[in-house]
Formats: structure tokens, sequence, C-alpha cells
């Protein structure tokens, strides 16, 4: 009985360390919380079950059991959750770390490897107790780095250090269960362990402040962009509003000297300055989006494609409040814009063109479209559009990508016959559902 009792104990860590990956993803969820929670409870009694049966069928070691259940839990949860892979695949891997650490001390203080009872249930009860633990820190500070709309590039790495410390925990694991009787290397065993426990928390922590300073100093960049494109929006409408009154000052005699020329039926005359006035007309928008922040941006850029000689036509159609952050609007507005542009440049004058779409739909939807001519060949590994300056995906359809994906939004980019089209929905996160 202990054979099948033994790995499946072992194997009900599970339950708590779910527990714990989703406190900071309350805003996160697919599912409705009710079924989620039966699914857990569910899917880990019965990795629990299965895990005991083939343990004292096979006779398989819990170590060999626990990695596989794990990777399924992983699997469920990864796909229960509406927020990059990168996040709560890290998340994820942050708890099987810690658990790790734990189950060493359980194992030092015992002195028994594999785990007897006694050091199952201590491993058991210390991942239980590490629940309330860290709720504060899981639901605060954790959920709080999750929800920042900036993606910190250490997400890219961070996954290196729970594996890396669930490693080295695997390889200090005494193979022969009366050695940690010998001597002090029992209290080695013990101090080790909980040295181990104690550093990856520490490097957890430096984690968070970094990546909270990156996330910081991110905003603090797209703040300072998004004030040079209105301090240049404005400029241009300056410019602009300058001409127009001008041209209004000279209207008059304009008429008057065209009046002239109709009564002398010198339509050759008229037709000529006709033309020459009509070029002296100011080709500054004044105005192409109700809503000011993305007008700001539409117009830095529109400016930026009169001087490139690459045509654009704008169709934004936004209220002055919007259902989604203006932030997120306008870095997808930006980026795929500051693509088209660079397509643009590198395509053949006569076929240079960029059509722009905006709109609300359903009241907490945003639909972006930017259609545009390009030459050459788009590169595109595994459904990835890779960039044409460097190695790997572009930066600037990534930062689209999980702007877009963030929220449950979706993003979709479609090339051929030179016509290069990004389809973008961002949809509102549960604060501004919230707020409405």
């Amino acid at each position: 009985m202990t054979g099948f009792l033994l790995p499946a104990l072992e194997l009900m860590v599970i339950l708590p360390g779910i527990l714990l990956a989703y406190l900071p993803m309350k805003g996160y969820l697919r599912l409705p919380l009710a079924k989620l929670a039966a699914a857990t409870v569910a899917l880990t009694l019965s990795l629990c079950l299965a895990g005991g049966a083939v343990s004292f069928l096979f006779h398989a070691g819990t170590l060999r059991l626990l990695f596989p259940a794990a990777a399924v839990m992983g699997f469920f949860y990864v796909h229960t959750l509406k927020i990059t892979r990168w996040k709560s695949v890290s998340v994820f891997l942050a708890i099987c770390g810690a658990f790790s650490c734990l189950g060493s001390t359980a194992v030092a203080v015992t002195g028994a490897a594999p785990l007897s009872l006694r050091g199952v249930l201590l491993w058991l009860l210390m991942c239980c107790l590490s629940v309330p633990a860290v709720w504060h820190p899981a639901t605060h500070a954790a959920r709080r780095l999750l929800e920042d709309e900036s993606f910190a590039q250490t997400w890219y790495v961070f996954w290196i250090l729970p594996i890396l410390f669930t490693g080295l925990n695997l390889l200090l694991l005494p193979e022969d269960p009366d050695i940690l009787g010998l001597g002090r290397l029992r209290r080695l065993y013990l101090l080790l362990s909980l040295a181990f426990l104690l550093l990856l928390l520490l490097f957890y922590a430096l984690f968070y402040l970094m990546a909270s300073s990156l996330n910081r100093n991110d905003r603090l960049r797209r703040e300072n962009q998004l004030l040079s494109m209105q301090q240049a929006r404005y400029d241009s409408l300056r410019v602009t509003i300058g001409q127009i009154r001008q041209a209004r000052h000279d209207m008059r005699h304009h008429f008057h000297i065209l009046q002239g020329f109709a009564a002398q039926e010198n339509w050759v005359r008229l037709a000529a300055y006709l033309d020459e006035v009509q070029g002296g007309i100011p080709e500054g928008d004044l105005g192409l989006c109700e809503n000011a922040t993305v007008d700001s941006v539409a117009g830095y850029f529109a400016m930026f494609f009169r001087e490139r000689g690459v045509p654009v036509t704008f169709s934004l159609d936004l209220p002055p409040q919007l259902p989604v952050a203006e932030s997120d609007v306008c870095s997808v507005l930006s980026n795929l814009l500051e693509n088209a542009m660079e397509a643009g440049m590198g395509t053949a004058p006569e076929r240079r063109r960029t059509n722009v779409q905006a709109r609300i739909h359903s009241g907490h939807m945003v639909l972006l479209s930017v259609e545009n001519a390009y030459d050459g060949e788009v590169r595109e590994k595994d459904g990835i559009l890779l960039s044409s300056k460097r190695p790997g995906e572009g930066v600037g359809l990534q930062s689209v990508r999980h702007t877009a994906e963030k929220n449950g939004g979706y993003s979709r980019f479609h090339y051929g016959d030179g016509i290069f089209t990004a389809n973008v929905i961002l949809r509102a996160g549960h604060k501004n559902e919230r707020g409405k």
C-alpha cells in the first residue's frame, strides 16, 4: 500500500503549486473561476492516482513520474491563461524551482532519499504553507509586473534561473539513502538546501526589481517619444494654419486676377494661373483623428511619409475616449507605420502606397489595419516574420503581437503580390471594463 500512497502524496505537491501559480493571474483566466478550480482539482487528483498506480505496478521512481506530471500540469496552466507564453511559463517554472528547493530541504530534515512517508508529508506541508506565505507578493508585486504594459526583456531569460536551481537540487540529491547519516553530511546538505532556497528567492527579488526598472524606463521612453510626436504635430499644425491664413488672405487677389483673365477670355492664361495657385495650396492635415493622442502619432508619421515621397491615406474613426489604453494604440500604430514607411522607401516610386484604417468595434475593441506595398522578399520561419535588418523576429512586429495578445486580442500579417497587410485587434483589459 505504501508503494501506491507515497508517490500519490508526493505528486500532490502539484496542487499548492498550481494554486500559487494562479494567484497573480486573476485577470487573465480563460475559464470562469469555479470551472477552472474544478478542472484543476480533477486533473491534479487524476495525475496523483495515475502516478501512484504506475509506481506501484511498475516500481517506477517518483522523480520519473513527477516531471511528466508537472509537464502535463504546466501545459494545462499555460492554455488556461490569456497572457504571453513567456510570462506564464516563467511563473510556472519559478514555482517548480522553489518547490524543488523545499523538496531537498525535506530530504535533509528526514535524512531519507528517496523521501519516506514522513518526508513526503513534510514536503507537502512546506509547499502548502508557502502559499499563504507568498500570497501578498503574488497578488500584488507579481501581478503588477505581469500587468505592466511594457514587456521587459528579462522575461526571455528568466526561465534559466528556476531550471538551473532545479537541476542543482537533483544533482545534489544523494543516490545512497544511508549517506546522509555519515558524519556531518546531513547538516551540510540541509545547509545547502536552505542556501539554495534563500538564494533563489533573492534572485527572484532581484529579477522583480530589474524588470520593474526596465519597464519603468521603457514607459518613460515611450512617453518622451509621444511628447516629441505631439510637439512635432503641434509645429506642423501651426505651420499649416499659418499657410491657410495666408492663402485665405490672398484668395481675393487671386479671384480678381482670374476675373480679369475670364473677362479677356484668355483661357490659356487662366488655366496656367489656376495650376500655379493650386500648387501653392497647403498640404498639411489639420485633423486626422478625433483622438488627440492618436492624431499626434498619425500626423507625426504623415509628415515623414510626405518628406520621403511615400503616399499615405488615413481613415481613423476613433473617438476622443478609447476603450483600450491609448498607449497601446499608439505603440501598435507607431510600429506598423514605421515598418510601412521603411517598406515604402524600398519600393519603386510608382508602386508606393500606404493605407491606414482604425475604428471601434463592439464598443470594447479597436481594429487597426495598415496596408502597404513592398518590393523584395518577406522572410518567415515557423509562422513568425523575420526582421530584414537583424537575425530573428522583427522587434516592431514582436511588440505589436505582444501588445495585442496581452488582453486577448490578436494580430495577423498577410503578404503576397507586393502587398503587406497588418490587421490588429486590441481588446479592453479587465481594468478598462471595470471602469465602464
